[in-house]
């Protein structure tokens, strides 16, 4: 291929659109903004845009996540190409999706008012623009298939937490009940978390201990083939 078949091929535009899953101690959701111009103007979008000049797309999803959530080290990873030809009634455009998880806590309110952004359930999702809803529902699945091999959902929970709260996570990726004591006994059996002196107290009289992640006895066990559930 020499120069002149660059020359004469047709410009593809490239952009990144980014899925930040958090967990409000209930459910799991996505956060959503309110697109600002056209096409669609007026309607729930996830945050994208357009890869720049300098930079690739890792670079460009960490600076959209940025801009968004204020946040740097936000856990993300690239989860799929989109490229369908007519997926923008704008013009040409190849997304490459990711998906990043955050605590929704960390959330600055300022930020979601500035950008007219909403955490929605996953459930309730309002009807998104293009092919957003697919990468939504991709992102989830991918999800699901990590947390039970991968220690992401604990970007989801503050650094420290119950069992309780640790059950209602895995409970909301999947949708699904799980039995308390074997969920308990299997979580405890991995040896990945250190228990605290400390109680959570405000959901029962008695009271729930605090646990932390423990990465470096993760990593330990990690060629072993973990599974969390």
């Amino acid at each position: 291929m020499d120069i002149n078949s660059y020359k004469s091929h047709r410009k593809v535009l490239a952009a990144v659109d980014c899925i930040i899953f958090g967990f409000d101690g209930n459910q799991l959701k996505a956060l959503l903004i309110k697109r600002g111009f056209e096409p669609h103007k007026g309607r729930w979008s996830l945050m994208g845009g357009f890869i720049h000049d300098d930079e690739d797309a890792d670079r460009a999803a960490v600076r959209v996540l940025n801009k968004l959530t204020g946040m740097d080290n936000i856990y993300m990873e690239q989860l799929h190409t989109f490229s369908q030809v007519d997926r923008d009634s704008a013009g040409r455009v190849i997304s490459i999706a990711y998906f990043a998880l955050i605590n929704i806590a960390d959330y600055s309110e300022q930020l979601q008012a500035e950008h007219e952004a909403r955490w929605f359930e996953l459930s309730q999702l309002p009807d998104l623009v293009f092919d957003h809803t697919a990468m939504v529902l991709k992102a989830q699945e991918s999800l699901r298939e990590k947390v039970a091999r991968q220690p992401i959902g604990f970007e989801l929970l503050p650094s420290k937490f119950t069992l309780p709260q640790l059950q209602s996570l895995y409970e909301a990726i999947y949708e699904t009940s799980l039995d308390t004591r074997n969920f308990s006994k299997r979580i405890l059996a991995l040896g990945v978390l250190n228990k605290l002196d400390e109680k959570e107290k405000k959901n029962s009289r008695r009271g729930a201990f605090y646990y932390v992640f423990d990465s470096i006895k993760y990593k330990s066990l990690e060629t072993n083939g973990v599974r969390f559930i």
